[in-house]
């Protein structure tokens, strides 16, 4: 597998090569709160190699005390970026990173236990191609449950 992607701000680039060895949704609280979303999409590439195009510079990372929980991101927009996990030879690619198209779907949800209350019930939720009314000024107003 052949992968490009970059940041939010395009000054990280990268290219990536490996075979897949899983693509997971988590819901655990470390991921929702790195992600400020319902959950993370990592695809995880075994064997694989990860080159830096630009920007190799500006990655920052985090690991949170007393876990195994690491973050990569670009330190100008904070998108998050692949890390290569040493201990397994695994790169862990946040799939939204993406700019070619990986081929996969996910092959599952992981740590659900720990999900947010509100993400129950997504599925049932109106979808828009854009903007609620196409002015985002409409039907944008958060429910109580």
């Amino acid at each position: 597998m052949h992968l490009k992607g970059s940041c939010l701000c395009n000054r990280v680039r990268f290219v990536l090569e490996g075979d897949p060895a899983g693509f997971f949704l988590c819901h655990c609280s470390h991921c929702r709160k790195g992600t400020g979303s319902a959950h993370a999409a990592s695809l995880f590439l075994s064997g694989g190699c990860l080159r830096w195009l630009s920007g190799e510079e500006l990655i920052a990372r985090y690991t949170l005390p007393g876990s195994r929980h690491t973050r990569s991101f670009c330190s100008i927009c904070g998108s998050p970026v692949p890390l290569a996990l040493p201990v397994e030879d695994v790169i862990q690619v946040p799939v939204g990173t993406l700019d070619s198209e990986p081929g996969l779907v996910p092959d599952g949800h992981i740590f659900v236990a720990s999900g947010a209350a509100w993400e129950n019930g997504l599925e049932l939720l109106p979808r828009f191609p854009g903007l609620p009314g196409g002015d985002g000024n409409s039907g944008g107003r958060a429910r109580k449950s």
